[in-house]
């Protein structure tokens, strides 16, 4: 256990391991201790074993997460003598209202998703679906396995939300949970498109289909729970 009051080092303060969704909290620690400075422009992040060891994660999940900070352009990595990943980030942001009203925004939206989507995913799986119905959420899974391309993928996934609140038999939570996918659409095209968070995202909804066929709203909820914490470490991480 980590005995905080002993503690003299932002980076061993703040980066700890952390339940949950390995890679996008990984992702998150990372992106928010850049941002807020822990690890500062310019300086080399810890030797790989020893980072992977702090933040309890494996050093393939670290290397990932690193991935994904790179492609966000808040480090570099050199290969050889000498190298290693360095922070790039420099704190240039937009005008302080404007950040502020962006971070309202995405944690708004980000809290609406959270309460709505579990919820539908709970009421669908409480449904006597008949055969079309089920065929047609098999399908829509199917419709993101197979998406050729990461355009299509986001289409994909959003129909399968889509499809869920439909089962649910709702119309208002249609209605929001259209809403929290458009929301989520804008925020997700502000980032880019990362192959670990799009493989843990299906597998997700691969197990939160099977609970709703299976009648298991208990399991289809706290699967779809895991699934928007997933997402939204990731969005804190890398829009702030």
């Amino acid at each position: 256990m980590l005995a905080v009051n002993r503690v003299t080092s932002l980076p061993e303060a703040v980066l700890r391991p952390a339940p949950g969704n390995a890679f996008e909290n990984t992702v998150e620690q990372l992106a928010t201790a850049v941002r807020l400075g822990v690890l500062a422009d310019g300086e080399l992040l810890p030797p790989e074993r020893e980072l992977a060891e702090r933040v309890g994660v494996s050093r393939n999940t670290l290397r990932e997460a690193i991935a994904a900070l790179r492609e966000s352009g808040l480090v570099s990595t050199r290969r050889g003598r000498g190298g290693g990943t360095r922070v790039t980030y420099t704190g240039q942001t937009p005008a302080a209202g404007s950040t502020a009203r962006s971070g309202a925004s995405l944690s708004d939206a980000l809290i609406f998703r959270r309460v709505v989507e579990p919820g539908a995913a709970w009421q669908a799986a409480t449904q006597p679906l008949a055969g079309d119905q089920r065929a047609w959420l098999s399908d829509s899974l199917r419709e993101v396995d197979r998406a050729p391309d990461p355009a299509a993928h986001r289409v994909a996934d959003s129909r399968l939300h889509l499809a869920i609140a439909t089962l649910a038999g709702s119309p208002m939570l249609i209605d929001a949970v259209t809403r929290s996918q458009a929301a989520l659409h804008d925020m997700l095209t502000a980032i880019p498109v990362l192959r670990p968070n799009i493989d843990h995202s299906d597998l997700q909804h691969q197990q939160i289909v099977t609970a709703i066929l299976g009648g298991d709203a208990e399991r289809a909820r706290t699967v779809m729970e895991e699934h928007c914490d997933a997402t939204s470490a990731l969005l804190r991480g890398l829009i702030g």
